[in-house]
């Protein structure tokens, strides 16, 4: 199950109202944009709206409200804010978790690395030592 989110923005542009949504893969969409400041643009893009229109600085005006998400991302959304600096810290830890597991796989045929706890204490240290270099 991939990590989604339902991103809505709702504004009035030359008395006309405008309601989008977009649906969002998270990983995918942080693999090309580092903040939801930019999500305006995603959403303007998705919906046909030209980035560079007095339609998208109006849009830009608005809160993004956040519905409601699935997958990992739903541990993040609360009232319609979504926390991704909480977010994108658990992906990390997730992402630095998955090349742990690799290295005990591939040097020591170790596939699960919480049956062995002090194995797993002792790759988390040489990694952070690794960040401290």
């Amino acid at each position: 199950m991939s990590d989604c989110i339902v991103a809505r923005v709702e504004f009035s542009f030359r008395g006309e109202n405008y309601e989008l949504e977009s649906h969002l893969d998270l990983e995918r969409m942080l693999d090309k944009y580092l903040d939801l400041s930019s999500l305006h643009h995603v959403m303007a893009v998705e919906h046909g709206i030209d980035t560079y229109s007095y339609i998208f600085e109006v849009m830009e005006l608005e809160p993004i409200i956040f519905l409601e998400a699935n997958g990992r991302a739903a541990d993040f959304l609360q009232d319609g804010e979504f926390d991704l600096e909480g977010y994108k810290a658990l992906l990390g830890e997730s992402q630095k978790m998955d090349a742990l597991r690799a290295i005990a796989l591939i040097e020591m045929r170790i596939d699960n690395l919480d049956v062995h706890p002090q194995l797993k204490s002792a790759l988390m240290r040489a990694y952070q030592l690794g960040l401290e270099a």
